[in-house]
């Protein structure tokens, strides 16, 4: 993969974010590489468009269908719009509301799916192939994969020193990105997982992929399967990632809180799992590390009541 490419591809409409030093007792230097910030709230914008501007002329014109639990769709329901494509999101019903109204402000149809993140993914296949649809993947797809990782990319230029990533980890499309970006620099990667929403690490234990029942979750942007035919992230993943680390609900509930009042950044609960992996003492960095805070779309009424 050409990640200096893909950077260059995907600056258009994927902005580069900056990174924040944080305060992490007992650790080297900490910075946080701030995708909350990212143009549509989080890192999928770089996937989506990385891959949607791969399409031909004749597959945008088709349109294309997404299955996600808001990010995803979001930021392919947006880079549709800037490409002048007819998108279709299909999403499960606990979608955050605040994800939703994104999604359709950028023109896209969505499609409620039904209780589970497995019931949209079906929907959205079964959407491509009845249509002709081009289906963009939210992580198990090589131009996805190689769109997120112009995050490592950017985070190596960024921080001088930089020894360790600290990774979300959901379908794993990130990880895998990111460490197959920074895996020639001799840098780790660190993959946190909420406890609710931790398929992949279950199915990296067990050496294949596994299905788990969607459980609810503040880290609801982690939530969903990794496809029984997955075939690259479950791969890579098991490559690239150096450690593992599972937080609580409690323990990311603290992270949104913290975040808000000691940085004035607002973060959603999947994207604050490596903040709670480090403030919460589970995991303390051997030295200079980047943590990735993947996301900020949360709702202003779960805002206020988390930070109450």
């Amino acid at each position: 993969m050409d990640f200096a490419a893909a950077a260059r591809r995907v600056r258009p409409l994927a902005w580069k974010t900056p990174i924040l030093p944080l305060e992490v007792p007992g650790a080297a230097r900490v910075a946080a590489k701030l995708e909350s910030l990212q143009h549509t709230g989080s890192f999928k914008v770089r996937g989506a468009t990385n891959c949607m501007l791969k399409l031909t002329p004749a597959e945008r014109g088709a349109g294309v269908v997404a299955a996600s639990s808001g990010n995803h769709g979001r930021a392919v329901a947006e880079v549709a719009r800037r490409l002048e494509a007819a998108a279709t999101i299909c999403v499960p019903d606990w979608v955050d509301p605040s994800k939703l109204r994104g999604i359709r402000a950028s023109g896209a149809s969505v499609v409620l799916a039904g209780p589970s993140y497995d019931e949209a993914e079906e929907r959205a296949a079964l959407l491509a192939s009845s249509r002709g649809m081009t289906l963009v993947h939210p992580f198990d797809d090589l131009d996805v994969i190689e769109g997120q990782g112009t995050i490592g990319f950017e985070i190596v230029e960024q921080f001088e020193g930089v020894e360790e990533v600290i990774v979300p980890l959901s379908g794993g499309g990130l990880a895998a990105g990111i460490g197959l970006a920074v895996q020639d620099r001799g840098v780790r990667v660190v993959a946190v997982s909420a406890r609710r929403a931790s398929v992949m690490v279950r199915s990296l234990a067990e050496g294949r992929p596994v299905q788990l029942p969607d459980e609810e979750t503040l880290a609801s942007a982690l939530s969903g399967g990794i496809g029984l035919d997955n075939r690259f992230t479950h791969d890579v993943c098991g490559r690239v990632i150096s450690e593992h680390v599972v937080v609580t609900e409690r323990e990311v509930r603290a992270a949104v809180r913290r975040a808000f009042h000691e940085y004035r950044l607002v973060v959603e609960g999947g994207g604050a799992v490596g903040l709670a992996a480090l403030w919460s003492g589970r995991y303390l960095p051997g030295g200079p590390a980047a943590v990735v805070v993947s996301g900020g779309n949360l709702d202003l009424g779960r805002l206020a009541e988390l930070v109450a």
